[in-house]
């Protein structure tokens, strides 16, 4: 182990371990790493205030992350984050009431229709070539349309 590390008072470490955990919380996002993180640094201040041992400060830590985990939890689910775009990546649930013009005819309840510049598989009544249908809903990549 380099000398640095071997010789870093405890509260730099804590500290520095609160920062790397809010940094793979940015890469890995999952909403939980932050909070040991926080945990970490509070554990940190803590031990640079106080004259306090490693094994208390593991205590501290962990009792830390004990309840500001159960707190973010409980207030998450009190106030649970809303979209203000629900269908932002269901991109065939945007579709739903747009109408489509039948590229290659629906038969056997399936065929193609055009969405813009591209084409999407289609599912729905037995349509022509050229009909206009419109969009039910999304089943996966395959939108299930009706006669217009």
């Amino acid at each position: 182990m380099p000398d640095f590390i071997a010789n870093m008072e405890p509260h730099w470490a804590w500290l520095s371990l609160g920062v790397l955990l809010a940094a793979a919380e940015i890469i890995a996002p999952g909403f939980f790493l932050i909070w040991l993180g926080g945990a970490a640094v509070i554990t940190g201040v803590v031990a640079w205030v106080l004259p306090i041992g490693v094994p208390l400060q593991l205590g501290i830590f962990a009792v830390l992350a004990v309840i500001i985990l159960y707190g973010a939890r409980k207030w998450l689910r009190d106030n649970p984050i809303v979209s203000t775009d629900p269908l932002l990546n269901q991109r065939g649930g945007r579709l739903v009431g747009e109408v489509l013009t039948v590229t290659t005819a629906i038969e056997d309840g399936r065929g193609r229709a055009r969405v813009g510049d591209g084409e999407w598989p289609v599912r729905g009544p037995d349509t022509a070539e050229g009909a206009k249908v419109r969009v039910v809903s999304a089943d996966g990549g395959v939108l299930v349309v009706e006669a217009v």
